[in-house]
């Protein structure tokens, strides 16, 4: 009836209609301009065509579609309401003509359907899935609401508490939840659902299935009256804000278009829902969070290519079982790749064994994961004090202590019991990988892989490529860091890499705003109300005062005109008082747990003594200049970093901060920052306290992109 290049239309000798989506140049099906285009066409031949008793609605792809084409959503969002308004109506209006169809619909979804493929899945009259389907409205997520009728569908079908938690939420559900809230109809096993599909058509052609009731329930007001609506809503707006906070405003601004709709018709509501969108999708944070998705998925892409030429990661080894080394085996164990936790002392094996138990036990009682499971994962980490079970051994991450005559020394031995093509690396966080290659015999296959604290949050793995690192290890690198579910980035090598030598100046700047009479206290709220989890007090006491000291001794050493300090600091005076941080439970705060096990901060008197002598004062700064003095020398050194080429873009930059540090996702990214604020007025902010540090001169690069009027992020690309 109707082939496209993203989907086709076919007819059977019984009438009924196979419309299915498969886009050969992705892996995943989108609705892009194309294929919406082409949708319409289908709709047109499916409208014409009087002997059609039926649509099955399917995917040719194992997955059934992510939804809209998030890449089109820049040039989009930059041509104004208008614009914006335009793009949402081309899918509106097939989806109506989709649900008004003169027969019945049923979709058929094997993997996931989210966003705009489950809108258009809500169009039609049933929904079959099998067990492996996932469903989601994630559009929250990207700062935006869905604007393809979902608002206006999803109450009507499965009811209002369901749709507020499925779009505020902006989660992924199972093919049984959805059965359960009534989003789907039925689950049937991978090989029986074309057949249900057809099974169910032909029972509708037969006058067996009331499906236009179904129509008409999506067409009318719901049914709650003033005083249930208004009990409803008020009390899942205060939940929705409460966990979404003041930076995030679409899944509030979600939950009040579903309270202002309760009595509309559809077409009435989905005037409110596009109003709505377009209200969202003018604002920073959809801008933000749409970059940063493409961002991801650019990071993501790089990754693949990587892993494209590698051999599976079959067995690797830890070498050293602390917090860290135990953290790293029993992620590797998790996500099936057996490991050999190598230590000294058998005391360092319990430890580490004591680490992943630890984990595994927390996703057990949080039904992460079965018994079974653990027991199976546990299963895979095999203790050892020797190197007698390292023969098959494809790659080895050394986890030991953060100095280097002893990382050189465990490598060297390693490297002599390992199989030539065996890929060895380094989890150091702050020690030239050069520098640890030189002894070994095979630098080619040596590069760092820097993973983050504690292991199985953090999402960032920084691979660092080495003077003389292969390409070929650099991919057996990506390939495992990917294994374990990971975002790598592979960055060449300097002192601190990338995320420690951005991390150490935005520390400085703290350090001199203390000294110059700031309280540290009011510093964490500012920089928290300004998006950060933690501030940066809050911050040094996590990665701990005695880490964090010896590694501004490191990155003094190699950029001492940046950050080498003529000044006693804070950090300096806590750390000499016997003050770690949070594993003494002493740092800028004093510590406690509380009834979960969860550290608790407080202000400590103590502290305010010691480190009062030292500050120039007590001074009051605007929050604008607490924010402007924190965030310049991060700014301005992750340029620097661009500009060396430590990094290889933009994106990939930003996205290291996301995972490795936290930055807000509401703002995008560093430098996805400094394009919304202006290259031009960061230059000048910048100008305006470059007598404190050579840490807030503007490079080069930022000088340029003003001059240029410029940005980091060209329209459409992330580069």
């Amino acid at each position: 009836m109707y082939t496209g290049s993203r989907l086709t239309l076919t007819l059977s000798d019984e009438g009924m209609a196979v419309l299915e989506f498969d886009d050969p140049e992705a892996s995943m099906n989108t609705f892009g301009r194309l294929t919406v285009q082409e949708f319409s066409q289908a709709l047109s031949c499916l409208e014409d065509n009087s002997n059609i008793k039926g649509l099955l609605v399917v995917s040719g792809k194992s997955s059934f579609m992510a939804g809209a084409d998030v890449t089109e959503f820049e040039p989009v969002f930059a041509a104004g309401e208008a614009g914006i308004a335009e793009f949402l109506q081309a899918n509106i209006d097939n989806f109506v003509r989709l649900e008004n169809l003169p027969f019945a619909t049923v979709v058929a979804i094997s993997g996931v359907a989210l966003g705009g493929a489950l809108e258009m899945s809500l169009a039609c009259d049933f929904r079959l899935l099998d067990d492996s389907a996932r469903l989601g409205l994630p559009e929250t997520r990207l700062g935006i609401i869905p604007g393809w009728g979902g608002t206006v569908r999803l109450p009507r079908l499965a009811g209002v508490d369901t749709a507020v938690e499925w779009i505020a939420s902006g989660k992924q559900y199972s093919a049984s939840q959805a059965l359960a809230v009534g989003v789907a109809d039925a689950v049937v096993g991978p090989e029986q659902l074309r057949a249900a599909g057809f099974d169910l058509l032909r029972t509708c052609a037969a006058g067996n299935m009331p499906y236009r009731q179904r129509r008409e329930q999506k067409q009318m007001p719901m049914a709650l009256n003033a005083v249930e609506a208004g009990l409803a809503f008020s009390a899942a707006r205060a939940q929705v804000l409460a966990q979404a906070g003041p930076h995030y405003p679409a899944p509030v601004a979600a939950v009040d278009l579903l309270a202002e709709a309760v009595h509309l018709n559809a077409p009435e509501a989905q005037a409110l829902e596009t109003r709505t969108f377009v209200s969202v999708a003018a604002g920073d944070a959809a801008r933000a969070l749409t970059g940063v998705f493409i961002a991801d998925q650019q990071l993501m892409k790089k990754a693949r290519q990587w892993r494209a030429q590698a051999a599976a990661t079959q067995k690797v080894a830890v070498l050293g079982a602390g917090i860290m080394g135990g953290g790293i085996a029993c992620q590797s164990a998790l996500k099936g790749v057996p490991v050999v936790l190598k230590d000294i002392a058998r005391e360092g094996i319990e430890l580490g064994l004591k680490e992943a138990r630890q984990h595994l036990s927390r996703q057990v009682e949080k039904k992460q994961l079965t018994p079974l499971q653990m027991a199976e994962a546990l299963q895979r980490i095999q203790p050892s004090l020797g190197y007698e079970d390292f023969a098959e051994v494809v790659l080895v991450v050394e986890a030991v202590v953060e100095n280097r005559t002893v990382k050189e020394q465990v490598l060297a031995e390693a490297e002599a019991e390992l199989p030539d093509k065996a890929v060895l690396t380094s989890n150091t966080s702050t020690i030239s990988i050069a520098e640890l290659a030189r002894p070994l015999r095979r630098p080619e296959r040596f590069c760092g892989m820097h993973f983050f604290n504690p292991v199985h949050a953090m999402p960032l793995v920084e691979v660092i490529r080495g003077s003389e690192t292969s390409e070929e290890t650099l991919a057996q690198v990506v390939a495992y860091a990917l294994a374990l579910g990971k975002k790598p980035v592979v960055v060449n090598d300097c002192a601190g890499f990338l995320v420690n030598r951005v991390l150490f100046p935005y520390f400085q700047a703290f350090a001199m705003l203390v000294r110059d009479g700031a309280d540290f206290i009011e510093i964490d709220k500012v920089m928290e109300r300004w998006g950060w989890p933690m501030g940066p007090a809050h911050l040094l006491d996590v990665v701990g005062l005695d880490t964090a000291s010896h590694a501004e001794q490191v990155m003094a050493a190699a950029y001492p005109e940046r950050m080498r300090r003529d000044y006693t600091a804070a950090l300096d005076v806590l750390y000499e008082a016997g003050r770690l941080g949070q594993k003494n439970a002493q740092g800028f705060y004093d510590y406690s747990a509380d009834k979960k096990g969860r550290l608790q901060k407080r202000p400590s008197e103590r502290v305010q003594q010691l480190i009062g002598d030292k500050a120039k004062g007590q001074q009051v700064f605007t929050a604008e200049d607490i924010v402007a003095r924190m965030m310049l020398p991060m700014v301005t050194e992750l340029i620097r970093c661009l500009e060396e080429e430590v990094v290889a873009s933009a994106a990939e930059a930003d996205m290291a901060m996301l995972y490795g540090l936290g930055f807000p996702a509401f703002r995008g990214g560093v430098l996805r920052w400094v394009d919304t604020l202006g290259a031009a007025e960061v230059c000048a902010m910048a100008d305006r306290w470059a007598h404190l540090s050579a840490l807030y001169e503007a490079p080069a690069l930022l000088r340029q992109k003003a001059r240029d009027q410029d940005t980091f992020y060209s329209q459409g690309e992330q580069s």
